[in-house]
């Protein structure tokens, strides 16, 4: 019983993961707009800031499932 409670906090934790690459792609492509169009680097930067901050909620979202898996299933 204690295998499966890690691999579903694993698989939890996984959600991270997403989140990172996810982060990853939008912050290349935040740079290249902003190469390609200098004077609109704070409207990007803004979208890009709401973007990451999504992103990352869901990891967290992951990390606190995988916790409270861990917690309460022993």
């Amino acid at each position: 019983m204690t295998g499966l409670i890690a691999v579903g906090a694993g698989i939890a934790v996984l959600a991270g993961l997403g989140a990172g690459i996810g982060i990853g792609i939008a912050t290349s492509k935040a740079t290249e707009a902003i190469a390609r169009q200098p004077e609109a680097k704070d409207d990007i930067t803004r979208i890009l800031l709401l973007g990451s901050a999504l992103a990352e909620a869901t990891a967290i979202y992951g990390f606190v499932i995988a916790v409270l898996i861990i917690l309460f299933l022993k």
